[in-house]
């Protein structure tokens, strides 16, 4: 027997190919999709399903299997093939149509997945529709009436690309050397299509340094995971070594973006989204911008200055998008190098946020540097995230908040975890939802300050290992 609920994620369908993620799971997962979201024209729905996969070698099956199941419930089936993960989000938006893309976006080789969206991009979760699709599987997905629904294949890639050059132009920026680690992902496939001529687009003024271009699912080089600053080490070498402006990293999927500086020392996501938050808010002043409980207090102070209004919410891309669908917000970001915009069905995009640092870079004066160029975002330390495994979450959290409340901190928080405020510094615990660990951030006005708050928590964290 399968266990449904090690595959069904909060946000999408993952596991290891074939013992856990199979054809036969993604046939019902793909007739259960059309069931549960009313897709079919007899329940008023679109009639169609878009379906794109990432390099990983067990894409296509799984895709057939998907697009049978889909077939099967009288859809129509709309396959764009290779796709970064929002080259995907970009179909479904441009055709208005939902859609699914196979990708295990970081994980390694072993893994597949599915990601699932309605129309326009929007996220299909747990509670939009994850939850019903993971019961019906269970209980039987009915079968289809009808004909079977027909399959076409449609080239989305050049449209992508100049639907991004469209919102942020590079064209006219100074000339730039930008070194590129794609991890053998999705990265090689889009990369050449949007900041090159691959796709047919006119040739920008940037002179592209490929790392690991070849789609390759087996991750010869290094996992396709920029968060893991091991990952980083080949990038920020060669940044370093051809003295170029700057190193971009896309984890497997492309959907999220690392920047490295001409120094080779990796950019705080953090830092990023202060910058585009403050890009954004130039071209749409007064907006709102959405930043997740753990990025840099610097992010809300700079929309804040920037004239606008930021709004907090939970570490996770469906609260972030929800709150930018309930707040009408221009822009969000997370501190794992999620960017999110309005002008992209509200979905994320690595390759945006990506033009963007090069376009703000590129409209600097010569010999302008990345690294003083944001040195007005960057403006706290932070620890990164630290996860610690301790047998009773909420007694270890329970421990610090009690320590600090006899230290005479008022500022105590619980949203998304716990979070403690002083005065020049914070810090956040909060329990993962699927292991027996704390995750831990904090940040600093000063490296001393961080090290020794972040000292002092983990040990009180320890206390209950």
């Amino acid at each position: 027997m399968r266990n449904l609920d090690a595959i069904i994620k909060a946000y999408d369908v993952r596991g290891t190919y074939p013992d856990q993620l199979d054809e036969d799971l993604a046939h019902e997962v793909g007739a259960a999709f059309v069931r549960v979201l009313g897709i079919a024209v007899r329940d008023g729905g679109p009639g169609a399903v878009v379906i794109g996969h990432d390099m990983r070698p067990s894409g296509p099956s799984l895709v057939a299997s998907f697009a049978e199941g889909v077939r099967e419930q009288g859809c129509d089936v709309v396959l764009i093939g290779l796709a970064s993960t929002d080259g995907l989000y970009f179909a479904s938006g441009h055709l208005g149509l939902p859609g699914a893309m196979f990708t295990a976006s970081h994980n390694p080789a072993q893994y597949n997945g599915i990601k699932l969206c309605r129309a326009g991009a929007a996220p299909v979760g747990q509670d939009s529709g994850l939850r019903e699709i993971r019961r019906m599987i269970d209980e039987g997905v009915p079968a289809g009436e009808g004909p079977l629904g027909q399959v076409r294949e449609q080239d989305m890639l050049t449209e992508y690309a100049q639907f991004l050059r469209e919102l942020v132009d590079v064209s006219e920026v100074r000339r730039l050397k930008v070194v590129v680690d794609a991890g053998n992902g999705m990265g090689g496939f889009t990369v050449p299509a949007v900041l090159g001529d691959e796709a047919g687009l006119p040739s920008l003024p940037l002179d592209i340094d490929p790392l690991y271009f070849e789609l390759d699912g087996t991750f010869p080089n290094h996992e396709a995971n920029p968060i893991d600053a091991e990952n980083m080490r080949d990038l920020q070498a060669r940044v370093r070594e051809v003295g170029a402006d700057l190193g971009l990293a896309f984890d497997g999927d492309a959907d999220r973006c690392f920047v490295v500086d001409e120094r080779g020392e990796i950019v705080n996501p953090s830092t990023l989204t202060a910058l585009i938050a403050a890009r954004e808010l130039a071209k749409h002043p007064g907006s709102t911008v959405i930043h997740n409980l753990i990025t840099s207090k610097a992010v809300p102070e700079v929309i804040v200055e920037n004239g606008g209004t930021p709004v907090r919410t939970r570490v996770g891309h469906s609260f972030i998008k929800q709150t930018m669908a309930d707040t009408g917000a221009v822009f969000g970001g997370e501190h794992s190098g999620h960017f999110y915009f309005r002008d992209f069905w509200r979905a994320d995009s690595g390759m945006l946020a990506a033009l963007h640092t090069i376009a703000a870079l590129g409209e600097t004066p010569e010999g302008t540097t990345l690294s003083s160029m944001l040195a007005p975002y960057d403006r706290y330390v932070a620890s990164g995230e630290i996860n610690t495994e301790v047998a009773d979450q909420a007694a270890a959290t329970e421990t610090i908040r009690q320590e600090f409340a006899a230290r005479g901190v008022t500022d105590i928080e619980d949203f998304d975890g716990m979070t403690v405020t002083g005065d020049t510094w914070w810090f956040n615990v909060r329990p993962s939802n699927t292991e027996p660990l704390l995750r831990l951030n904090v940040e600093a006005a000063d490296e001393t300050q961080m090290a020794q708050l972040r000292d002092d928590v983990l040990a009180l964290m320890r206390q209950g290992a």
